[in-house]
């Protein structure tokens, strides 16, 4: 009888030793960023005059701050009543998911929580596009319609609006790299089927595009 209960007790705490460290995991996977400044930049004419396309990237990384920035620009929450983002989606969908590649894994931003979700713990940066370049600049987003969002929408509808909104985030980008003096490409050269077997994409999403970010190389 004793060795009995002394068996249950050791598999009640064996389980709860599981949950407690699954739940630790859960927690070290979601990084919060900085708050997004939005105050402040260079005019908006300014940056439109010098927004421009650079394949040129230091291998310095981006600061917290900048990242944080960075990816609220592309497709932040600005409006926090209704949850309105910084780019504009068909029938306010939201379907474009924006993934960041890094040297230190694949993440997903979450705009709700302005804060980026481990996916990969693997640098998977050369799988993001077909230019050398792609594997040197610090991060790498990768633009991913997930069509589960987008209702009964028929198929050319899911993917013109897709590829639409991908072009307001992308951008966006653009303009906050300009505004920056940051280094920047939109890319559409990528083995979309070796990427999305990395990243472990379900068969809904698909990858509309992806897009360098760095400094500028000296």
């Amino acid at each position: 009888m004793k060795r009995t209960l002394w068996v249950v007790a050791f598999v009640i705490w064996a389980v709860l030793m599981i949950f407690m460290d699954l739940g630790f995991a859960e927690e070290v996977k979601l990084v919060l960023l900085p708050a997004p400044q939005v105050e402040g930049g260079r005019p908006l004419m300014q940056v439109l005059k010098d927004r421009q396309s650079s394949r040129s990237f230091s291998q310095e990384k981006l600061s917290a701050q900048v990242l944080s920035n960075l990816l609220w620009a592309a497709f932040g929450i600005n409006r926090q009543d209704i949850g309105k983002r910084t780019a504009p989606s068909a029938v306010n969908w939201q379907e474009i998911d924006v993934y960041v590649a890094t040297a230190d894994g694949l993440y997903l931003y979450d705009a709700k929580s302005h804060a980026l979700k481990l996916i990969l713990s693997e640098d998977i940066r050369s799988l993001t596009g077909k230019q050398d370049f792609v594997k040197e600049a610090p991060v790498n987003l990768i633009y991913v319609a997930d069509f589960s969002k987008m209702g009964t929408a028929p198929p050319a509808d899911r993917e013109l609006y897709s590829a639409a909104d991908t072009g307001f985030i992308a951008q966006n980008v653009y303009l906050y790299c300009a505004s920056e003096r940051l280094a920047t490409v939109v890319r559409g050269s990528i083995d979309r089927q070796a990427l999305a077997k990395a990243m472990k994409l379900r068969s809904e999403q698909k990858i509309i595009l992806a897009q360098s970010v760095g400094h500028l190389k000296k």
